[in-house]
């Protein structure tokens, strides 16, 4: 286990570079071309965006690297698989882009106040079908097991999005930004196509004839488990925006922005290799122990490295600032300690997290996601209120460390039930 998780660390820590690296760029040229005011309105659209490609998806991506993953020597049940999920999914998307279509002048008044961008949600509309079928094209690889290819698709998508968004920053300002926002996910389509092909020849493995609704029933669960946290919690990040533009002020709303996508980068290192390497690890293990290994391989290995970087990156703040934004958003530095904090706390609770994924334990995932969105929220606006904008980090530290307190509780055998 561990020589193949040095391989995966190793191949996905060259991605994060990349990734890093092409976020840089860009924060920059947003910060230079939109602003602290604009990053806000970026932020919201961002979280718009993510609910509406989480109802897309139904959240089924974690089942398909499941079910693939627990099948991929059984062609049979991956045909089923592969035609139910992707002739399902495209259909329901293209339902989805109908309501955005329809529903544009009602959905741009509520994410930006104003009615200019309804062409945006038609642009949403068109591209939607094709996010959600990279996605379950991505999946699909993943379960097999082929995670240089998810790898490579990932850094595709990277420079395929540093391309867009510089070009669309550049010539469109803030409309360009939103845009490249929507168009990146969608490209990614025919980059995934490519790859998959090199493993099995996907057009053999769609077919009418393999559809088979209790396919679907198998990953029901899913769909709840994501409509809480990748509908009900972008939502909720809106929300909290918005009392913070309220609050307190647009500016501070995009320093706020400007530290979240910061903790994007880092953050991407631990739930891109959760996501890739230990997911299927952890639907693959059978027994309490097995489990354990898991978890301890990850908080051996992976957390110390990661608290590490946070130390780094804490100590280098004004410079990332300077690197990475402009002088303008200088005062996001008050932000790190408690975000920092907060990150970390997150990725020990991560790996626990994603045990409800891998055994499908839908009830006890859906009471502690919207516990700690309640604790988010109502913290978020109580330190807000109390200390400014530097209490919605606070809110974020207590929040996850509320949640790391409980997931040690619940799966407590999994993770102190040692072999001998």
């Amino acid at each position: 286990m561990q020589s193949g998780l040095f391989k995966i660390t190793s191949l996905n820590s060259a991605s994060i570079v990349i990734k890093i690296a092409v976020g840089f760029v860009t924060s920059k040229f947003l910060a230079l071309f939109v602003g602290p005011a604009g990053m806000a309105m970026v932020g919201n659209f961002r979280n718009f965006l993510a609910s509406t490609q989480a109802i897309a998806s139904l959240g089924f991506e974690n089942g398909i690297v499941k079910y693939v993953s627990e099948n991929k020597y059984s062609e049979h049940f991956l045909k089923k698989i592969i035609t139910t999920i992707t002739l399902f999914l495209c259909l329901f998307s293209v339902l989805l882009s109908v309501v955005l279509i329809v529903f544009s002048d009602f959905l741009t008044f509520q994410i930006f106040q104003i009615n200019s961008y309804i062409f945006l949600f038609k642009v949403v509309a068109v591209a939607l079908p094709f996010y959600v079928c990279s996605l379950v094209l991505i999946a699909v690889i993943n379960g097999l097991g082929c995670f240089k290819k998810v790898l490579l698709i990932t850094c595709f998508g990277y420079l395929i999005g540093l391309v867009v968004s510089v070009l669309c920053i550049y010539y469109f300002k803030i409309n360009g930004a939103l845009l490249a926002i929507v168009i990146t996910p969608s490209l990614l389509f025919f980059v995934s196509l490519y790859y998959i092909q090199t493993e099995i020849n996907i057009l053999h493995y769609i077919k009418f004839s393999f559809f088979e609704f209790r396919v679907l029933k198998q990953f029901s669960a899913y769909s709840l488990m994501v409509f809480v946290s990748s509908v009900i919690g972008p939502i909720v990040m809106l929300l909290i925006r918005k009392y913070l533009i309220e609050k307190v002020g647009g500016s501070e709303a995009g320093f706020y922005e400007a530290m979240t996508r910061i903790s994007s980068y880092y953050m991407l290192f631990i739930t891109s290799l959760l996501s890739l390497y230990f997911l299927p690890k952890l639907s693959e293990s059978k027994t309490i122990y097995q489990t354990n290994a898991v978890f301890w391989s990850y908080f051996k290995t992976i957390l110390p490295v990661f608290g590490l970087v946070l130390v780094v990156v804490y100590f280098v703040r004004f410079y990332i600032i300077s690197i990475l934004l402009t002088s303008e958003f200088m005062p996001t530095e008050k932000l790190f300690f408690w975000q920092l904090l907060g990150d970390f706390l997150r990725a020990s609770s991560y790996i626990l997290a994603f045990q409800f994924y891998a055994k499908k334990l839908t009830k006890g995932f859906i009471i502690s996601e919207l516990l700690s969105l309640l604790v988010l929220y109502y913290s978020s606006i109580y330190f807000v209120t109390f200390y400014g904008f530097i209490g919605i980090v606070i809110a974020h530290c207590v929040t996850y460390f509320m949640y790391l307190i409980g997931l040690l509780f619940y799966f407590k055998r999994e993770v102190f039930s040692r072999k001998n």
